[in-house]
């Protein structure tokens, strides 16, 4: 049973133009990510952009292990169906380019379940620190049939919003994780100067707990101001 995974980027986003590519930690956001997930243990590890992307990706894809794999940009669905087929997967670990904490451990404990399910995603702990667990035969199957554009630009949506379909699975993540109001991901420019002052605060310990106490603590913060 081969397991890829693959992490979608893109450069020109709309909210945060070029964010793969702004300043982070001794790199740039994307080979952050890219490093952080290597930690994981795959198969095949792939960086799926569309191809105006790929030439500026591709040094730290390459930096990272990753190979750079280029298709659809707006139909990420079909990127993904496409980079299944061509590497024979049975098994896609869904990470995106914005979310530089993801949690490790976390994605560990996802792909334990990935004989039990068609869609695995934990729950519970904050945005951005998770990733998708998707067996390959329900995403070519959704690849087939999913028609609304919502569902080809997010992927996984067509799966878990059919249960009737797809066996899904969401478990809560460990109850230390929990803090569903946090943010981690990477989607604005306010996103991305919060990130810059989790990484300056907490420097090379960016260790899931260093990160959710540091969370924690700006959101007592926060609630102190009200």
């Amino acid at each position: 049973m081969k397991t890829g995974l693959i992490v979608q980027m893109r450069l020109d986003s709309k909210r945060l133009p070029r964010k793969a590519l702004l300043p982070f930690a001794d790199t740039v956001l994307a080979g952050y990510v890219l490093e952080r997930l290597k930690r994981l243990v795959a198969d095949e590890y792939i960086l799926a952009c569309p191809e105006d992307s790929a030439k500026e990706l591709a040094p730290y894809a390459a930096a990272s292990g990753f190979d750079i794999f280029t298709g659809p940009k707006e139909d990420v669905l079909a990127r993904y169906a496409l980079a299944v087929k061509k590497y024979r997967l049975d098994t896609v670990i869904r990470a995106t380019g914005d979310n530089p904490f993801v949690s490790i451990p976390l994605a560990r404990m996802a792909l334990s379940f990935k004989n039990d399910a068609d869609y695995i995603a934990i729950t519970g702990m904050p945005l951005g620190m998770g990733v998708e667990v998707v067996n390959a035969k329900a995403l070519l199957d959704a690849y087939a049939k999913a028609e609304d554009p919502f569902d080809r630009e997010h992927v996984c949506p067509y799966l878990y919003k059919r249960p009737e379909l797809y066996k899904i699975l969401k478990p809560d993540c460990p109850s230390e994780y929990f803090y569903p109001d946090g943010r981690l991901t990477i989607d604005t420019e306010q996103d991305y100067q919060n990130a810059i002052q989790l990484l300056d605060a907490l420097g090379m310990d960016c260790s899931d707990f260093s990160i959710l106490s540091w969370l924690k603590s700006c959101g007592d913060k926060k609630r102190q101001n009200l």
